[in-house]
C-alpha cells in the first residue's frame, strides 16, 4: 500500500495471551467468548501488529512487540509466539532492510507488548535493537512508565526501555503533532498517560494507527474497554471523538492486537457505530 511518499506493509511479530476478561471489561464472558476464543486458563490470542513505512529518506517502525528474552514465568503467563526466531531482521530482509536501517521508531507507549522489541539480551546485557534510529515518545508516557502505580506496574519493563536512555535515542514530544505531511501522532489518556496513535494519511488512504484504544475487533464497541485502561471513562471518550472522526473522514483503523483481522473500516446508523468491512490483511484495503 502507497501512502504519500511512503510504502506501507504490516508486520505481525508475534502473538501472546492475555486473560479475556481483563481485555474486555464489564462486559460478560457470554458476549465476549462469541468472537474470542477463550482457551482453559480463560485467555484470548493476541497478536502484536506494527507498521513499517519506507521511504527514499525513512524507515519507521510503529510499535515494536514483544521481547525475545522472556522468563519462565512470564512465559507460562502469556504463552508467547514468535514470527522470528533470533532477530527482526529475519523479517525486514523481505523489505531490504535490517534493524540498523530503521530511522525512527514511533512507540505508542511502553507497555512491554510495545516496546519489548527495542531492545535485545546480547553478551549478558540488553542492547537496542534499533542502534541508529530516533525513538519517539510522549514525555508524560516516558515519565509514567519509570513511576507507574501498583495498578499497572506489571506492565513496564525497564531494560526494554532503558537502553534507550543511555543510548540517547529518546526524542520526547508533548502532546498532539505533526510527523511530517503524511504523518499525524495524537496523545491519548485513557489506556495509559500519553498514549500515542498515529494517523498516515494522503488524499487516497487514512490509517489510524489507534494501539490500544482499538486494540482487538471487538473492542471496537464502546462498552469493550479493557481492564488495564487506567482511566476507562477518558478511554470512552476517545473512542466517540475518534470514531466520529473516522466515520467523517473515511479512516481506516488498524488493529495491533487482533490476530484474525488486520483493520476495520467503522459506520454509523441509526442504533450507533458498526463495523462496515473487516479486512484480514493489509492488502485487502
Amino acid at each position: 500500500m502507497k501512502i504519500g511518499k511512503y510504502e506501507v506493509f504490516e508486520l505481525v511479530l508475534s502473538y501472546f495471551k492475555l486473560d479475556g476478561g481483563a481485555m474486555f471489561g464489564v462486559v460478560p464472558k457470554t458476549l465476549w467468548e462469541k468472537e474470542n476464543f477463550a482457551d482453559e486458563h480463560n485467555r484470548v490470542k493476541l497478536a502484536c501488529r506494527s507498521l513499517l513505512l519506507k521511504s527514499q529518506g525513512k524507515n519507521i517502525l510503529i510499535d515494536a512487540g514483544l521481547n525475545l528474552n522472556w522468563n519462565e514465568k512470564f512465559k507460562k503467563i502469556y504463552s508467547p509466539e514468535f514470527v522470528y526466531q533470533n532477530s527482526i531482521d529475519e523479517l525486514l530482509e523481505k523489505y531490504n532492510l535490517n534493524s540498523d536501517l530503521i530511522t525512527d521508531v514511533i512507540l505508542t507507549h511502553l507497555h512491554f507488548d510495545h516496546c519489548g522489541g527495542c531492545a535485545v539480551y546480547s553478551n549478558g546485557k540488553y542492547e537496542p535493537t534499533f542502534k541508529y534510529a530516533k525513538h519517539h515518545i510522549q514525555k508524560t508516557a516516558f515519565d509514567w512508565a519509570l513511576n507507574p502505580c501498583e495498578k499497572d506496574r506489571a506492565s513496564f519493563v525497564r531494560d526494554y526501555f532503558f537502553p534507550l536512555i543511555s543510548n540517547n535515542q529518546f526524542v520526547f514530544h508533548y502532546g498532539e503533532f505533526v510527523f511530517d505531511e503524511n504523518i499525524k501522532i495524537f496523545s491519548l489518556n485513557g489506556h495509559t498517560f500519553g498514549m500515542q496513535a498515529a494517523l498516515i494519511e494522503d488524499e487516497n488512504y487514512k490509517l489510524f494507527y489507534s494501539s490500544d484504544l482499538f486494540p482487538m475487533k471487538s473492542n471496537f464497541y464502546l462498552p469493550y474497554i479493557s481492564a488495564f485502561d487506567l482511566q476507562p471513562l477518558e478511554t470512552l471518550k476517545e473512542k466517540k471523538f475518534f470514531l466520529e472522526q473516522a466515520v467523517a473522514n473515511n479512516w481506516i483503523l488498524i488493529l495491533n492486537h487482533e490476530p484474525s483481522n488486520c483493520a476495520i473500516k467503522p459506520n454509523r446508523n441509526e442504533k450507533g457505530y458498526n463495523i462496515e468491512t473487516a479486512f484480514e490483511k493489509l492488502g485487502d484495503i
